[in-house]
C-alpha cells in the first residue's frame, strides 16, 4: 500500500530573529522564531502593543527581512530574493487586510478593487468578470461606482477584503482588521473575512485582539518577550 506524502507547510519561519538600533542601543522585538502554517489554517497572533506581531507579518510578506534566519512561503526563500523580486512576489503571493482599509479616495470601489490584478498585469475581461462577482460575493456589487467616503466603515473592509482576495494569493495577512469597526459590524467583517478565505482555501494570518476571532481560528500564537508560543488553551484568558 502506498504511503501518502506529507503536505509541506505554506510559511516556514526558520529562527528568524528582528532586531533595531534605537538611541545606540539594540532592540531585539523577535528571537530564533520557528513555526509552521499549513495551506488554507487560520492563524491568530496576539500580544501586547510593541511585542512584534506587525513585525512579524512584514516578515512574512517580505516588507522587511530577518535579522536572521530565513522565511520560506510555498517553499520559496524570501530572504534569497533581491528587493524587485520580493516586491513581486508580495504583489503576486500576498492579500492584505488592514484596519484603516486603505482604500485611495480618488478611486471608485470596483477601481480599488482590480489594482492588484492590474499590478499582475491580469486585465482581461475574464479577470474583471471575476472581480464583480467577488464584489457580491461581499455584498456591493451595486456599489461598485461609489468612491470609499460614501461607504460605511463596514462596507469600505469589506471592499478591502474582496480586494485583499481578487488576485488569488496563496496567502492573506490581516492586521487588526476589525480595530476600526463597532462590535457588531466587526464581527460580520470577521465571520465574511473567515467564510471567504475557507472557501478559497487561503492561509489567513490575523494579528488581533477580539475575542469573536479567537472562536474563529484553527490556531492561536501568542509573541511574548520576543517568543512566539502556541496557545493550546483557547478560552477568554488567552487575550
Amino acid at each position: 500500500m502506498q504511503q501518502e506524502h506529507a503536505v509541506a507547510p505554506l510559511v516556514v519561519l526558520d529562527r528568524i530573529s528582528k532586531s533595531y538600533t534605537e538611541a545606540g542601543h539594540e532592540r531585539i522585538v523577535l528571537h530564533e522564531v520557528s513555526a509552521t502554517f499549513a495551506h488554507g489554517e487560520f492563524v491568530v497572533l496576539l500580544g501586547k502593543s510593541g511585542s512584534g506581531k506587525s513585525t512579524l507579518l512584514n516578515l512574512v510578506s517580505a516588507i522587511d527581512l530577518p535579522t536572521t534566519g530565513d522565511v520560506y512561503v510555498a517553499g520559496e526563500s524570501l530572504g534569497r530574493m533581491h528587493e524587485r523580486e520580493r516586491t513581486r512576489f508580495r504583489r503576486r503571493a500576498i492579500g492584505f487586510v488592514f484596519q484603516f482599509f486603505n482604500l485611495l479616495p480618488t478611486l471608485t470601489v470596483f477601481e480599488n478593487l482590480l489594482l492588484p490584478l492590474e499590478l499582475n498585469n491580469r486585465t482581461t475581461a475574464g479577470d474583471r468578470s471575476a472581480a464583480l462577482d467577488l464584489l457580491a460575493q461581499v455584498g456591493l456589487a451595486d456599489r461598485r461606482n461609489t468612491y470609499p467616503d460614501r461607504l460605511s466603515g463596514g462596507e469600505q473592509q469589506r471592499v478591502a477584503i474582496a480586494r485583499a482576495l481578487v488576485h488569488d494569493p496563496l496567502l492573506v495577512l490581516a492586521d487588526e482588521p476589525t480595530g476600526n469597526l463597532d462590535q457588531e459590524t466587526g464581527d460580520m467583517v470577521l465571520e465574511l473575512l473567515d467564510t471567504l478565505t475557507r472557501r478559497a482555501g487561503k492561509n489567513l494570518i490575523m494579528v488581533t485582539h477580539s475575542h469573536e476571532v479567537i472562536g474563529l481560528a484553527d490556531r492561536v500564537f501568542r509573541i511574548s518577550e520576543g517568543r512566539l508560543v502556541e496557545q493550546h488553551a483557547i478560552g477568554a484568558e488567552t487575550l
